[in-house]
């Protein structure tokens, strides 16, 4: 047990708990996050995040987790889409527009397929 001296000390520990909980929370959930910086947006995100949103929404798929996130530093490859099955390892797609994005939502999410064509390649 660590040794709290100040209210510092209680915050800091309180913060690791929740973080702790959170991630115990999303612990077997498919997390997807949509870039939304500047050039995201931009380049079509929002209307990419409304239509994953739609979908999730319309499909009844209430253990997505679905973020956004700033700039995630790929000038040229915006809108970028990351997808996490649990148990899997992320995987990233590239200039996603609403029609691709429901392809990932139906092929990757629903059915399990990674769809290579559009995936992010540095």
């Amino acid at each position: 047990m660590p040794t709290i001296n100040s209210i510092e000390d209680l915050k800091r520990l309180r913060e690791e708990a929740q973080k702790i909980k959170e991630m115990r929370d999303q612990a077997g959930k498919t997390q997807i996050v949509v870039g939304m910086g500047t050039i995201g947006i931009a380049a079509g995100a929002r209307e990419t995040l409304k239509t994953i949103l739609t979908f999730i929404e319309e499909n009844h798929l209430p253990d997505i987790i679905l973020r956004q996130t700033g700039n995630l530093g790929l000038s040229g490859m915006d809108p970028v889409v990351k997808v996490t099955l649990p148990d899997q390892e992320e995987v990233s797609y590239c200039k996603v527009n609403p029609d691709i994005a429901r392809k990932i939502m139906q092929d990757h999410v629903v059915d399990g397929n990674v769809l290579t064509d559009y995936l992010l390649k540095v």
